[in-house]
């Protein structure tokens, strides 16, 4: 059994290989959300969690004169990041280190800022708020995104679909009452626009997937995992307007 899940674990990174983001961002709002991040010290420490192939990671180095500590635990995509670090000319501020956002072995109060796109579910919201609180210094700055319900009756095609992949999911008005439950005071947030889907995610997968189906016609496990894939792209292209990514920015 150990064997089928690495090879479909294998099949789920080579659909992912490559892609400029493993997730829905935009530059834009990353910018957007750095610029509420209000009395950071002119060069301030930065971790970014679960930072995949980190094109976020190289916007906030670009932005900021302090160091960003990159962590993710695949080291395809840090290799991907190290390579793009170079290519911006920020290589001297970014740090790519493997490592287990539930196991960050980094001293209390190292971070004058924290960022995570998109990775924060793995742990559950009210985990990694809990958990990496004690990672920032006084005054410092979270932020970080979570796909939410954007309509309070969304289709019953869009329930069943995240019923499935993401049970979890709920509004936006219900993660901000959970960052006053875990004590953080709220700053900013807002919705990612559509093109944050689309421009370095959704367009660049979608390409790969025919030439995938050809390479796997033979394999039914690998083409199903690219159904699902199609039908999530699909899933977005009707009813994006149920549901999104938010960009919550907080401080304690």
């Amino acid at each position: 059994m150990d064997g089928v899940d690495t090879r479909l674990s294998e099949i789920f990174y080579e659909v992912q290989r490559g892609l400029p983001r493993q997730g829905p961002g935009l530059n834009e709002s990353t910018l957007q959300a750095l610029a509420f991040c209000a009395g950071l010290p002119s060069e301030p420490a930065v971790l970014d969690i679960g930072c995949g192939p980190g094109m976020q990671t190289i916007a906030l180095a670009t932005a900021l004169a302090g160091h960003v500590v990159a962590v993710d635990n695949c080291e395809e995509y840090l290799t991907q990041l190290r390579r793009d670090a170079e290519r911006a000319c920020v290589t001297d501020r970014v740090v790519a280190k493997i490592g287990d956002m539930a196991k960050l072995e980094f001293p209390p109060e190292s971070f004058d800022l924290i960022w995570c796109e998109g990775a924060a579910y793995i742990l559950g919201i009210r985990e990694a708020l809990t958990a990496w609180r004690r990672l920032l210094r006084p005054r410092g700055c979270l932020a970080f995104t979570e796909l939410v319900w954007l309509d309070d009756s969304p289709p019953d095609e869009v329930l069943a679909f995240f019923e499935e992949a993401y049970p979890a999911m709920t509004m936006a008005r219900s993660i901000s009452e959970l960052i006053r439950e875990c004590g953080y005071i709220a700053v900013a947030d807002f919705t990612l626009p559509d093109s944050a889907w689309w421009d370095d995610y959704y367009t660049p997968l979608q390409s790969k997937l025919p030439s995938l189906k050809a390479k796997y016609a033979m394999h039914d496990d690998a083409l199903e995992i690219v159904a699902m894939t199609e039908r999530e792209i699909d899933m977005r292209r009707r009813h994006g307007a149920s549901y999104g990514y938010h960009f919550f920015v907080v401080t304690v």
